[in-house]
């Protein structure tokens, strides 16, 4: 018997998601098919390289908020989450501490022409403890 799959979470690159918005798009597709909460998060650094950047929350809430809004998913409860610190082990601990049923996720650095899966991927289907969906570029 299939599992019920409540929530959703989606992370998202903000670097890239001007020419990444495809794993995105697929979790708004799996919660409507579901009838479930999509989680869209963000992991921004601890400590910014850009010194103009006083709020790390604050600058990348507003872009994954501009990201959300640009990509409509009527009809879909979405929470967004600004999360700091390494990429693979945010979206391990949000999983988990959000009690997730379903990561989706990208592959790789859309600009890369390989087709190896990413490191942050890797390792976050190597150590979440719920299913990974990973969208191929």
């Amino acid at each position: 018997m299939p599992r019920d799959t409540n929530l959703i979470l989606c992370p998202v690159n903000l670097r890239h998601a001007k020419i990444d918005t495809l794993p995105y798009r697929e979790a708004i597709a799996m919660a409507r098919r579901r009838d479930a909460k999509l989680l869209v998060t963000t992991v921004a650094p601890e400590m910014e390289r850009n010194l103009n950047i006083k709020d790390s929350r604050a600058f990348w809430g507003e872009g994954l908020e501009n990201f959300v809004n640009a990509i409509p998913a009527d009809g879909i409860e979405v929470e967004q989450i600004v999360r700091l610190g390494a990429v693979h082990r945010q979206i391990v601990k949000l999983a988990a501490e959000r009690n997730v049923d379903l990561i989706v996720m990208g592959s790789a650095n859309p600009k890369m022409q390989d087709y190896i899966l990413g490191t942050t991927a890797s390792h976050v289907v190597a150590h979440a403890s719920c299913s990974v969906y990973v969208v191929r570029k």
